[in-house]
Order: C-alpha cells, then structure tokens, then sequence
C-alpha cells in the first residue's frame, strides 16, 4: 500500500500502473505518471510547491524531492534520477539523468537527454544544456554525450520501467528463509550493462 498522506485537502495522484514502494513518502501535490517506478525510502514532499512525475520515469531509492510554494518540480518522461539524488523547485528535461547523489538546486533546468554526474552539485538557476554531461561541485559542462551514452540510458531507463511492471505483478512483503535453498533464482538481463563496460565491449 502506497503511503500517501493529504495536507490542506490537497492529495497525491498515483496512475494505477504506477509502482511506488510502500515505503516511500508521497505528500500533498503530487502527481505520479504511468508506468512510473518509485524507489524504497523515497521522499516527494508535495507541501510547498506541486512535483510532477511523468511518464515511464523512475525516482529511485531515498531520493528527495520537494519545491517552494508556487514553484513545480517536474521530470519529463523517462526522467531517470538516481540513488538519493536530490531535486529541489527543478526540472529535469525529457530522458534526462540525475547521478547517484548528485542535487540538482532551484529553478535549475536539466535539459533534454542530459546527464547530471554522480555527486554532482547543480545550482540554483543553472540550465544544463540538451545531450550534454555535466560534473562537479559546481556542476560544469563537461562534453556533449555520445550515441552509446545516449543508448545506454535509454536501456537503463526501460529497466526500470520493466521494474515497475515486476513490482507491480510479483512484489510481496514476506519472511525472510534460513538459509539458502537449493537452485536459487537469479535475476538476469544481459542487454543492459553498467555505462563503463558498454563502453569497453563498444571499443
């Protein structure tokens, strides 16, 4: 069960293909989009201003995302932000990326199929511009992405869409086994790989 929480008669919108782990936090305004896959711990405090997560995107686990009054936070669709990343009154364009632990300040605008690095610091304001890579504390362009970069992402992104659609179907809350049991099952999907050994195999 979702644990969404009203204020001021104001409730979140959860699409019904949607998956958003019973442990994340949905506040207020908040509309979450189809197929939209919503981490463990994740925080979308809608109290202040509205956030809007569309289509296909994925907010992953101990995220943070809030906004001031009158001001949206928006992902495009298939936005991608990673491991308790930090969004703030932003807009993250569509197919854009938000690295591990990276924030991303008010009024900044990540721009369409950007990638934020991990632990990357993009201040208040600042407008990463379209298919391009951004690093460091201040965040500073770095290089236009690649055609594998680009692809790359476009496969992590449907991974998680496809997460979403696991989730919803076969996720259940359970006791742990003793021990491990004969045969156990792994999870496999060999067409998406981490960005480093894509590369590798592509040079």
């Amino acid at each position: 069960m979702v644990r969404c929480y009203a204020i001021d008669g104001i409730t979140p919108v959860v699409d019904p293909t949607a998956y958003v782990h019973p442990t994340a936090v949905l506040i207020g305004d908040v509309i979450v989009g189809p197929g939209v896959y919503v981490g463990p711990l994740a925080s979308l405090r809608g109290d202040f201003g509205r956030i809007v997560i569309h289509r296909g995107s994925n907010i992953q686990d101990c995220c943070i995302l809030h906004a001031f009054p009158d001001h949206d936070l928006v992902v495009e669709e298939d936005g991608h932000i990673g491991h308790a990343a930090i969004l703030h009154g932003c807009i993250v364009r569509r197919n854009a990326l938000v690295g591990i632990n990276a924030t991303v300040n008010d009024n900044a605008e990540v721009g369409e199929s950007a990638f934020v690095a991990a632990q990357a610091f993009v201040r208040a304001g600042f407008v990463v511009p379209p298919r391009s890579l951004v690093a460091g504390i201040p965040a500073k362009v770095l290089r236009e992405l690649s055609d594998t970069d680009l692809e790359w992402k476009r496969g992590a992104t449907r991974q998680y869409q496809e997460l979403a659609r696991r989730s919803l179907a076969t996720m259940t809350e359970t006791v742990a086994l003793a021990a491990v049991e004969p045969g156990r099952k792994r999870y496999s999907d060999p067409s998406v790989l981490p960005l480093s050994e894509t590369k590798a195999k592509k040079s």
